[in-house]
């Protein structure tokens, strides 16, 4: 009985010597495609284009995402890290005992009413 052996030359396993096999280097040239835009609410290119979701705020949803794993990530998105629109103000009208109303200089001279 003889053993017959298929000489080694195109088997399902080969391999095009200018096609490397690698998901490495030659792949990263194939990327130029965006998969995230930017988001509207905080501003950064995290808006996910398919799931319509930000990475980094969580926008559309109702409320910030954020997660008490990072002190850091948390320490750049707290109030004061903006412009604080509102808040900057508060400080002033406290000292002032929020004072509501025009000015006693604004409103002119008041008639004695006897």
């Amino acid at each position: 009985m003889s053993t017959f052996t298929v000489p080694h030359t195109y088997t399902d396993n080969y391999i095009n010597p200018s096609i490397p096999p690698t998901k490495g280097t030659s792949s990263f040239g194939k990327r130029h495609t965006k998969t995230h835009g930017l988001c509207r609410r905080c501003g950064r290119r995290s808006l996910h284009n398919q799931k319509k979701t930000c990475s980094s705020c969580g926008y559309p949803a109702a409320k910030i995402r954020k997660y008490n794993w990072s002190e850091k990530a948390k320490r750049r998105k707290v109030t004061g890290t903006g412009r604080m629109r509102y808040l900057s103000t508060v400080a002033r009208k406290f000292k002032n005992g929020f004072q509501t109303g025009t000015p006693k200089d604004a409103r002119g001279a008041e008639t004695a009413t006897a």
